[in-house]
């Protein structure tokens, strides 16, 4: 399996965690079999993402035009906040694939308004990463 699925995994993991309140720990175990081969992708941005969530939200909260954190869809929220993540926290990864990619999660599991959304919210975000 690719990077690829193991952003969806790690956006399946996020979202039963943020909405479910479920254990990191728990849920991870649950959602990876055996031979995934990008396990450790997988869990370098999901826990990257669970241990930097303060400062994850609060860098997404600053490139919101007229919504809060608490507002956004349940999907686009765990997108951004992964893609912040792998954009802060991975180093092998391109920002435009990143953001690519997020777009691509917010159109498969978010409504059809997601994906320019998150793409918006991104290339903000991206910019002052990069400074």
């Amino acid at each position: 399996m690719s990077r690829k699925a193991a952003r969806e995994k790690a956006l399946q993991a996020l979202f039963q965690v943020d909405v479910g309140k479920n254990n990191p720990d728990t849920v991870l175990e649950n959602l990876v079999e055996e031979g995934f081969s990008e396990e450790v992708f997988l869990h370098h941005l999901f826990f990257n993402t669970i241990n930097n969530l303060e400062e994850i939200d609060r860098i997404i909260s600053e490139h919101l035009e007229k919504w809060t954190l608490e507002r956004l869809a349940n999907v686009d929220r765990n997108v951004l906040r992964l893609a912040v993540s792998e954009m802060k926290y991975t180093d092998d990864v391109p920002s435009a694939v990143t953001i690519n990619e997020a777009v691509e999660l917010g159109k498969r599991f978010g409504d059809e308004k997601s994906g320019s959304f998150i793409n918006g919210v991104l290339s903000k975000i991206k910019d002052e990463l990069k400074r």
